[in-house]
């Protein structure tokens, strides 16, 4: 009876981010922050030679491959945190009602949308820094996830029901979303293959 294939792949990973691997507990520390995930769900193997994270999959298929592309993905994703950062832009846009948003310790209330009484509130995910400058709100942190979570909280919780959305144009909407940097261009190399 003939072995089975693996598929395999490496992640090369930036010069300044420190990789510590942990059973299948990945973590990179950067510049900006420590970010880690647990790939124990994740029906794979993974090895850490030299800073080059090896990714095993033992059965050679569609599924395996799958598994194997998203989690180079979160892998490429928390290499870049770690030494970068993400920003998300967001901008207050109102055409009745003036609406006013606020940060308290860990949600952001909306007071006045659509001339509610009561303030609407959203939840900030994680360690997720949120700035509020007039109409524009920032969010910022290492954890892309968060960051992320917390702009679609504040645009699900502002989202208009019950009116003609092309007349009531109220709510919080994402204008930039990025990585907290002036760099051009930055590559994560991916090899097929053990280098």
């Amino acid at each position: 009876m003939e072995a089975k294939k693996e598929i395999i792949y490496t992640v090369k990973c930036l010069e300044d981010v420190e990789v510590i691997l942990d059973k299948n507990k990945l973590t990179f520390k950067g510049a900006k922050g420590e970010v880690s995930r647990d790939f124990t769900n994740y029906k794979l193997k993974l090895e850490l030679k030299n800073k080059d994270i090896i990714l095993t999959g033992k059965i050679e298929s569609k599924p395996t491959r799958a598994i194997l592309m998203t989690s180079i993905a979160h892998i490429k994703n928390m290499i870049l945190s770690a030494k970068y950062g993400w920003k998300y832009e967001m901008q207050v846009s109102y055409s009745h009602f003036p609406m006013t948003v606020e940060k308290t310790d860990k949600e952001i209330l909306i007071k006045n949308f659509l001339g509610e009484k009561f303030p609407r509130r959203a939840k900030i995910a994680g360690k997720t820094q949120v700035a509020i400058k007039g109409q524009s709100i920032i969010l910022s942190g290492v954890n892309l996830e968060e960051v992320s979570q917390t702009t679609a909280n504040l645009q699900q919780i502002t989202k208009v029901r019950g009116r003609d959305i092309r007349r009531f144009t109220d709510g919080i909407y994402l204008i930039k979303h990025d990585l907290d940097t002036e760099d051009e261009e930055i590559k994560i190399e991916v090899i097929r293959g053990r280098e």
